[in-house]
């Protein structure tokens, strides 16, 4: 009687070694690109931050002397005080229209099928997916036939553009998460569209709403060509100005340049940080594999 013998079966390497298995070429070539960016980032936003503050900055590797007087000569040569109000005007009031209109639009792409809803959605998106100059100087020829471009409303009207679309795309997985069993109950007991949409759908929405407007505050602040295209010498916001700082006629001092760059740059970090703590990227994605 023989005995076959099987042959031992290959043991897996342990997890714990395959884990720490020196990494690839090409993984070292990602990694010291990245790397790269970002030490490469930050060197030029520390520039940026230490020129402003600096008196004099030509060979050495850190500037001959510090103040702070650069800001205040910026906030006083380019009225800082008039341009941050008009910032937050425009800001403000495209985030308030921009949810009266953006939430009722979702709500109906959302919930109700109805003939060509498919390219009603298509040219939702298109503002926000081909580039703001493309249509921009269209719209600014239209505003300026008017006689609404150099405008505060026009400013606010052509920032409308794109933020109203970018509320419906942001707004419709937030509906789409909310039962329609709830609505059909209050509607069984009587209540109407608006009781509905009011009393019972906007408190559910208030954590999307406010996403929403948190994040079309962010983008208007930092809309550059629709702005630059419509606004005129009493409309032009934070970053219209910056531009014409560095790029008008005339002889500024870089320091100046850079401290304008340090408060717009800043102001756009705050409001990052305040979107990042109220808005979960992650619902902001709509959901895979259909209805």
């Amino acid at each position: 009687m023989s005995t076959v013998m099987n042959a031992p079966a290959t043991v897996a390497p342990p997890a714990s070694r395959r884990r720490f298995r020196p990494t690839s070429i090409g993984g070292w070539l990602v990694w010291s690109l990245v790397a790269f960016f970002f030490i490469n980032l930050i060197a030029l936003i520390a520039t940026v931050v230490l020129d402003s503050f600096a008196t004099t900055w030509f060979t050495s590797w850190i500037p001959d002397g510090f103040t702070t007087d650069w800001y205040g000569t910026a906030w006083s040569d380019f009225a800082l005080t008039d341009v941050l109000t008009v910032t937050a005007q425009v800001a403000i009031s495209v985030v308030v229209i921009s949810a009266l209109i953006g939430v009722p639009a979702a709500y109906a792409l959302a919930r109700r099928n109805f003939p060509g809803k498919p390219l009603v959605t298509v040219l939702f998106l298109l503002p926000i997916l081909i580039p703001p100059i493309t249509y921009g100087i269209p719209l600014a020829t239209v505003l300026y036939r008017v006689h609404m471009a150099g405008s505060l409303p026009g400013v606010i009207l052509a920032n409308l553009v794109p933020t109203v679309p970018f509320v419906v795309l942001v707004m419709i997985p937030f509906i789409e998460q909310i039962d329609p069993k709830i609505e059909a109950a209050a509607r069984m007991c009587g209540a109407g569209t608006a009781t509905i949409f009011l009393r019972i759908l906007g408190p559910l929405l208030i954590p999307g709403i406010l996403a929403a407007s948190i994040l079309v505050l962010v983008r208007t602040v930092g809309m550059f060509e629709l702005t630059f295209l419509t606004s005129g010498p009493g409309s032009s916001t934070l970053v219209v100005v910056l531009y014409d700082a560095v790029f008008g006629a005339g002889i500024r001092a870089p320091q100046e340049v850079d401290a304008m760059a340090v408060i717009y740059t800043g102001s756009m970090l705050v409001l990052l940080v305040i979107a990042l703590r109220f808005v979960n990227p992650t619902q902001l994605v709509t959901r895979v594999g259909g209805r």
